[in-house]
């Protein structure tokens, strides 16, 4: 279950805003913000992201909780989303998460591009999310294993969220919208170079 009581963590990096698409406006007073840092786990190095909605969440459509696993089209409703790339290149991965604990992960060869081989011949992938609801806020916090273009720097990443309301209308937030309408594959969108220490390798919640 997602909505477990498995404590979010605190990280130690400053959050970052995202914002809300102007051709998608949010009727909701919400702010949202996305904080990324190392972290280790039993399984290997990786990165952790903290998702955080704060106002008016009541008014939000969340989808319920399920058996967590991959699934398409996390997108059509909330969802929370991160691209990574390496600089200078057109490859770009994207993850999508969901606070039902469903994922997602693509590799895309150039904008919009899917690379099926590439995903086929992937390792496999299982983040760990953890979902927790509080009058006000709602927290997503998500250990992603490091993603194989980690192996090499500089990234940059595009953050991201969909979020919607209870009456079904879709907002986008990013931490930079390069186009008239909502875009996340575009790549000037991707405004996060990653600045991140080493990777550990100890647990998150060492005994």
């Amino acid at each position: 279950m997602t909505s477990s009581p498995t404590p979010i963590q605190p990280l130690p990096a400053r959050p970052l805003a995202l914002t809300c698409h102007p051709a998608t406006p949010c009727p909701l007073d919400l702010q949202l913000s996305v904080s990324l840092a190392a972290a280790g786990s039993e399984t290997g190095a990786g990165w952790l992201l903290h998702y955080r909605i704060t106002g008016d969440t009541a008014g939000l459509l969340i989808p319920p909780p399920d058996t967590p696993g991959p699934a398409d089209g996390l997108w059509q409703h909330t969802c929370f989303e991160a691209f990574v790339a390496r600089t200078g290149e057109p490859a770009y991965q994207e993850f999508n998460f969901s606070p039902s604990g469903h994922w997602a992960a693509y590799r895309f060869s150039a904008e919009r591009v899917r690379d099926l081989p590439a995903e086929a011949a992937a390792a496999p992938f299982a983040p760990e999310l953890v979902f927790v609801e509080q009058p006000q806020s709602l927290d997503l916090q998500i250990w992603l294993p490091r993603p194989p273009a980690a192996a090499s720097t500089p990234l940059v990443l595009g953050l991201s969220a969909v979020l919607e309301t209870r009456d079904g209308q879709l907002s986008y937030w990013a931490l930079h919208h390069p186009a008239a309408r909502p875009d996340f594959h575009h790549r000037a969108g991707f405004a996060h170079v990653l600045d991140l220490p080493p990777f550990p390798t100890a647990p998150l919640n060492p005994a």
